[in-house]
């Protein structure tokens, strides 16, 4: 059955359905000064507020036009949705006929869905309370203590349940008053339009916290102050076990915040991995840059490349005479040095990636040096001959993004540069 809306603020300001915009002002004068949170004694105070409040929100909606039609329409909920004002339980199957003649209970192939159609709202069958909000956030970690795991400990402020009223808000035998705002439901419900769809969303209504009910100042327990929870410090202890990952997720079960009538919800943490100024990970594998002089790369060496995650020196021994010579970029894969595997004693690899150091400009004093590293270094090919021979300058910064630099090229260096930077592509011709 539709409900009259409309009757509910008419009968807040005291007006009848055919009430002049006049007489609306004029009752909302009187209601608004009779409420009015100066004009009673303190311990009445907040009733006073939330009565004043709803006072207000009457004649807003009642004396504009736009607002009142949209009120008539779809009730306190075509207004909770935009800005928090009260509300009211509106079933969307009210909406829905307005809309198309039907519910959802009676829409082709629904089939009377459950939670659907005006059918009472749906709870645990089982009983269980409702889990709470999870807190979650980011926390950052660097690589050493995920290589190595991690236990932190920190101070919590949250909320919880009173230990004096029990979540109530009240004294003992206090009696309370059902909500206003939200009818004594402890929810308030807003309509919000996706596309061409409306939607319906219930919160949980700010006045009464969701208890459905409020007291009197004289009446509130005196440790929450009506609250119904209190805050609490509490240290909490966060481990982080070995070879974890980033995006990987630590979770506090039942560490959020309490609510009256709620399993608490997590406190769950998201790993995010500090970039590292050595190794690169990529699963339980790391990579590192070693580097190597032009000597050693030829003659070999033993000696600490690097340092590891967790203190240790990395050493190599790469053996001459007559062993393998190292050039730039080759690669060395250490088997059973990278990140442990979690739940297992194991450990990925580690890839070394060479880079040779070549002396700086200059380091050649003399010939008789030039012909130290001759004699020491394989011969050259057999030189190229040519009829005719030109020698050339060159210059020895050149990079190949100069490389058919501007030609159209797509072969050019810089070809994918010059396309980002034109506003327009090649378009159609129009035939």
């Amino acid at each position: 059955m539709h409900m009259n809306y409309n009757s509910q603020l008419i009968e807040i300001l005291g007006v009848t359905s055919s009430a002049s915009k006049a007489e609306i002002k004029k009752a909302y004068h009187k209601a608004a000064l009779s409420s009015h949170p100066d004009k009673v004694a303190e311990d009445e105070r907040e009733t006073a507020e939330i009565r004043f409040k709803t006072v207000s929100e009457a004649y807003e909606i009642l004396y504009d036009d736009d607002k009142r039609h949209l009120y008539d329409t779809h009730g306190m909920a075509a207004f909770e949705a935009s800005r928090g004002g009260p509300g009211a339980d509106v079933d969307i199957n009210d909406i829905l006929q307005q809309m198309f003649g039907m519910g959802m209970g009676g829409m082709p192939g629904m089939g009377g869905m459950p939670g659907m159609g005006g059918m009472p709202e749906m709870g645990d069958p089982r009983g269980r309370k409702r889990k709470g909000r999870n807190e979650e956030q980011t926390y950052e970690v660097t690589l050493e203590e995920l290589y190595k795991g991690k236990t932190t400990r920190f101070a919590s402020t949250k909320n919880v349940v009173c230990g004096v009223c029990h979540g109530s808000g009240g004294k003992e035998k206090a009696k309370a008053m059902k909500c206003t705002i939200c009818g004594g439901s402890g929810s308030v419900t807003g309509i919000r339009q996706v596309g061409p769809m409306l939607t319906q969303e219930v919160s949980q209504c700010n006045t009464c916290k969701g208890s459905g009910k409020i007291y009197k100042d004289k009446d509130k327990c005196k440790k929450c102050k009506g609250n119904r929870v209190v805050e609490q410090k509490k240290v909490l202890e966060l481990y982080i076990p070995r070879g974890s990952r980033e995006g990987e997720r630590i979770v506090l079960a039942g560490e959020a915040d309490q609510q009256p009538d709620q399993e608490p919800g997590d406190i769950i943490f998201e790993l995010v991995e500090e970039p590292h100024e050595v190794f690169t990970r990529a699963g339980p594998d790391l990579s590192a840059d070693i580097h190597i002089t032009l000597a050693e790369a030829l003659t070999g060496f033993n000696r600490v490349v690097l340092t590891h995650l967790d203190g240790r020196g990395i050493q190599i021994n790469v053996k001459q005479p007559k062993g393998r010579i190292l050039r730039s970029d080759q690669v060395l894969m250490v088997s059973g040095e990278g990140m442990p595997i979690k739940k297992t004693d194991d450990k990925g690899d580690l890839y070394l990636i060479v880079k040779v150091d070549f002396p700086e400009d200059g380091w050649i004093q003399n010939d008789a040096m030039i012909q130290k590293i001759r004699d020491a270094l394989p011969p050259p090919e057999t030189a190229m001959s040519a009829d005719v021979v030109d020698e050339v300058e060159f210059d020895a910064d050149a990079t190949l993004d100069d490389f058919g630099a501007g030609s159209d090229d797509p072969r050019g260096g810089a070809a994918w540069e010059d396309d980002e930077e034109g506003a327009e592509g090649p378009q159609c011709a129009t035939q």
